[in-house]
């Protein structure tokens, strides 16, 4: 390539995007001053970069699972830095994909010295996929259902997964893609601003959610042993009822959710939890940005008040596992943590739970990058999501793992 430098992702420039790589520059001079970026254009043509000044070793190479960065967008020895720091130029965007049977495409670049960026040395790509190697890929529309089913290779059983996302609504398919290829038989759900699916429904309907139970567990390569289920933010509270009042469910992860019924109402056999109230004055917006937070607008859990929207998960027969960020700032995710584990240790059940310091309210799977800001797609308003950079990195790694190991255990 007449270039200087060789750069090189291991163990292959083709991975999953939940892979860690590794990152080696050989070729540089001795203790060579190098700017390292990393580049990626998503679906919409947005552009996101990070970049990272690093010293060549004493023969000339770079090992970034070793070599510590000394500047730019993180510092320190971070093996994926380099992904986890990607920013948009234009400010609150968030990295997601749209269309898994696409990758993205990661441009990692080495330049000379620390400053201008003028002499590129070496280059090299590294393909992320979210969909792996025979995972497929089905949409559903039976009966009410919106949704997408996704088959690991081979004829199973393998554990059956349903996927929920949050109040932003639509048909969202890349963590259940990336958990399907990891041997979950995994259904992303949709349940609102999807197709003629309401913005903002009145009511949510549980038989909704028993339908896609019912298709999941008719699937031949489902065990029949018990379904999963998780969900963020919204689609939390909602993986939690299911868990309660439907009886397939044996597992439930919520991620930066509540204990109690969210936003919209939710109507059983005979029965309805309303929605935790609210008061919308309690909303603050910032001045300059239009940046609006959210996470006093609920009214006091502890108030009575509000006990009548409780989830009673400690009915349940389901395991749970509880994750939330303790820089939550869309709302109080590591309150309702804290009494949906102490109601069902009161019951006697025991509950896994994980508060991550310095993580925000959009756990998503690894090395997509934190997210503080962005626009909520049913609201029309910029929502503050809070968390810092490296420590939520960290808590989107570990979180990935726990998840897997709970579904393995109790699926």
């Amino acid at each position: 390539s007449g270039m200087a430098a060789r750069v090189t992702v291991l163990p292959a420039p083709r991975c999953l995007f939940d892979d860690p790589v590794q990152i080696l520059v050989a070729g540089l001079q001795p203790q060579q001053a190098v700017t390292l970026r990393a580049s990626l254009v998503d679906e919409s043509g947005e552009l996101f970069q990070a970049h990272a000044l690093y010293r060549a070793g004493s023969r000339g190479e770079l090992d970034l699972s070793r070599s510590p960065a000394l500047g730019g967008s993180y510092l320190g020895v971070e093996p994926m830095g380099l992904l986890w720091s990607l920013q948009s130029k234009a400010p609150y965007k968030r990295l997601a994909k749209r269309n898994v049977l696409t990758p993205f495409h990661v441009n990692i670049e080495v330049y000379d010295g620390h400053g201008d960026m003028s002499r590129l040395l070496g280059k090299c790509a590294n393909e992320r996929w979210f969909l792996g190697e025979g995972v497929k890929r089905i949409s559903v529309r039976e009966g009410r259902l919106k949704a997408t089913l996704f088959l690991p290779p081979g004829a199973g059983p393998f554990p059956g997964l349903i996927d929920l996302y949050g109040s932003g609504g639509g048909l969202v398919e890349y963590r259940a893609s990336l958990l399907a290829s990891r041997g979950f038989v995994t259904l992303a759900l949709a349940y609102m601003a999807f197709e003629d699916l309401p913005a903002m429904p009145d009511v949510l309907e549980l038989s909704y959610f028993e339908e896609a139970v019912n298709f999941l567990q008719k699937q031949q390569q489902v065990k029949g042993t018990g379904i999963g289920v998780l969900g963020l933010s919204k689609g939390a509270d909602l993986a939690l009822s299911m868990a309660t009042f439907l009886p397939g469910i044996k597992a439930a992860v919520s991620i930066s959710g509540s204990s109690f019924n969210s936003f919209v109402p939710l109507q059983g056999d005979g029965f309805t939890i309303p929605a935790h109230p609210y008061d919308l004055e309690k909303m603050k917006t910032s001045d300059e940005s239009g940046i609006v937070d959210f996470s006093d607008v609920l009214v006091d859990h502890s108030d009575p008040a509000t006990w009548d929207c409780r989830i009673p998960l400690e009915r349940s027969l389901a395991k749970f596992l509880f994750l939330s960020g303790l820089d939550d700032r869309n709302w109080k995710s590591d309150l309702y943590c804290q009494d949906a584990v102490q109601r069902l240790q009161q019951h006697g059940q025991e509950a896994e739970f994980c508060s991550y310091s310095g993580a925000g309210h959009l756990l998503e799977p690894p090395y997509l990058p934190l997210c503080q800001v962005s626009i909520h797609k049913v609201l029309g308003m910029f929502v503050y999501w809070g968390g810092q950079w490296r420590e939520h990195a960290k808590a989107q790694e570990n979180a990935w793992q726990r998840i897997q190991a709970f579904f393995w255990q109790h699926l």
